[in-house]
């Protein structure tokens, strides 16, 4: 198999998918033939709150593309001993929404403000309602409208709006193109036309007509593009900034670029209605791909589409591992002082597992992993934040219980309502990220909370970059024409359904009286805001 990968990287015929990540940027390289990913690069980042904003600068996107791709060039060096000269198609994801303007130099207008900031609240609300249409903050539409309404004057001279996965395709292609999935976290698709809703765009360029901007809103936007379409191919200029030593020769095939939750749901085999997932890590959310709309907007559930266009009921939660990370920190650094050797898989086992030992309800204890704001829960800023009453039973193992539940809290707040409220049916919720890691914990905890059995496939640790690396493969290797959804059921996975776990009753009752005590005491962390600076 080895000798097969090395020739299959050597002829040019490996399809690479590249995700960039709130907290790392991965690539990874896959065979045709069976989907298995061959080698990998990745490159650690982190956002920056720079003036009040969390952003990412235009050096560090490259540098982190730059380096994810040397390190990718590294594995392939060390396990075949050959150099990446050609590639049959190429993917790039990013995390969704945000703003990024540019003028017409391309160069950008303000510095990237990304899906993790809720400044742009009086924008959404106005717009929510002008389109009868949830317009969640994160979105790229709420913040160019937030920065209208702000008298930003850079608004006027933008030339090109786009998403991150958009701006690095379009630099490394030439084509200001998206895809649909990615394009419905900027403004709202009209699913049969699977384009932008062009009522939509009309209201909203009369809304700001008296701006009197040079521009209308189709003239900034990105062209949108469904999976399986032409999206480019790389160019001279793109293949230098793609790989630094001059190896990769341009003319490369791209996929339409896509958002983290389109990537999620291909690499989970969750695109066909009935069927969803749970992506779990620095933020969550959960995607159900719906059999027919809602019977009306609500302000915590967004609808944005699969990368071919079918419409999904997304709930996104700002935060979910993070502050359950940083406990497990403390931990690690407890065994440093002790002079133990550290091993994190261990330590997150270890503190895992016993936390399934403690109260289906947490003893009481109750946590708050708000390192952001949470727009679910109504929280524009956010205070990490651990509550317990003097009676309560603190102990190691409610303790984790306690920061497990809270990674999904808010998340069961928005499910809440797509399964008790509007009647929505899935066949299968498929979970993936970094919450899963170890074994059957998170898989019983997020069951737990939406009373739902999930499954986690052995492929599902791959992430988002081997799910546009999917989407890449889409493009250039569907013979028989298949659809998304076939290509992905027939082609990649199979029949493969992963291992499943249901929820029990008695960790169905614990944390629905966990939550109970959870919504009563969001008054604690808005108090928490409101005077811990």
């Amino acid at each position: 198999m080895k000798a097969d990968a090395k020739n299959t990287i050597a002829e040019g015929k490996a399809i690479l998918g590249i995700e960039f990540g709130s907290t790392r940027i991965k690539a990874v390289l896959i065979d045709p033939k069976d989907s298995r990913p061959i080698a990998q690069g990745s490159h650690e980042w982190e956002n920056q709150l720079v003036d009040g904003l969390w952003t990412y600068s235009i050096q560090a996107i490259w540098y982190g593309l730059q380096d994810c791709y040397a390190s990718l060039r590294a594995d392939v060096k060390k396990q075949y001993d050959v150099e990446i000269e050609g590639l049959a198609a190429i993917g790039i994801s990013a995390m969704m929404h945000g703003y990024m303007p540019f003028d017409k130099n391309g160069e950008i207008l303000v510095p990237f403000r990304t899906w993790r900031n809720t400044n742009t609240g009086p924008a959404a609300a106005k717009l929510s309602k002008l389109f009868n249409f949830n317009m969640p903050m994160r979105w790229s539409l709420s913040h160019l409208y937030q920065a209208i309404l702000n008298g930003e004057d850079h608004v006027k001279d933008i030339k090109f709006l786009t998403t991150l996965a958009g701006y690095i395709h379009w630099q490394l292609t030439g084509e200001k193109v998206l895809g649909i999935g990615d394009a419905s976290g900027m403004m709202p698709i009209d699913p049969d036309t699977k384009d932008y809703s062009e009522k939509m765009v009309k209201s909203f360029d009369k809304l700001i007509a008296p701006n009197g901007f040079p521009w209308k809103l189709r003239d900034i936007m990105p062209k949108v593009l469904s999976a399986g379409e032409d999206a480019g191919r790389l160019t001279v200029e793109g293949a230098a900034k793609l790989d630094v030593s001059g190896h990769l020769k341009p003319g490369v095939p791209l996929c339409p670029p896509e958002g983290d939750a389109g990537t999620g749901m291909t690499a989970t085999n969750a695109v066909k209605p009935r069927t969803g997932n749970v992506s779990a890590g620095t933020s969550s959310f959960s995607m159900i791909v719906l059999e027919k709309d809602l019977s009306k907007p609500y302000e915590s559930i967004d609808i944005v589409t699969t990368p071919d266009g079918s419409p999904v009921a997304m709930v996104h939660c700002n935060n979910c591992t993070s502050d359950l990370n940083a406990w497990v920190g403390l931990f690690k650094e407890y065994q440093q002082l002790l002079g133990v050797k550290v091993d994190m898989n261990q330590v997150f086992g270890l503190l895992y597992n016993n936390a399934l030992t403690g109260d289906p309800d947490c003893g009481g204890l109750v946590s708050y992993n708000y390192i952001s704001g949470e727009p679910i829960t109504g929280l524009s800023e956010g205070r990490p934040l651990f509550v317990r009453n003097s009676t309560d039973k603190f102990t190691l193992a409610n303790f984790m219980r306690a920061n497990l539940y809270a990674s999904v809290g808010a998340l069961k707040i928005g499910n809440d309502i797509l399964f008790g409220q509007e009647n929505v049916k899935v066949d299968r919720i498929t979970g993936h990220g970094g919450l899963f890691k170890t074994k059957g914990v998170g898989q019983r905890v997020l069951a737990a909370a939406i009373n739902t059995p999930i499954s986690v496939m052995e492929t599902a640790g791959e992430g988002g970059a081997w799910g546009i690396a999917l989407l890449a493969s889409f493009l250039v290797h569907n013979p028989k024409g298949l659809n998304l959804a076939d290509f992905l059921e027939e082609v990649i996975f199979e029949g493969e359904r992963g291992v499943e776990i249901a929820p029990t009753s008695e960790d169905v009752e614990g944390f629905n009286k966990w939550i109970e005590a959870y919504k009563k005491g969001l008054a604690i962390e808005q108090a928490a805001v409101e005077n811990k600076n």
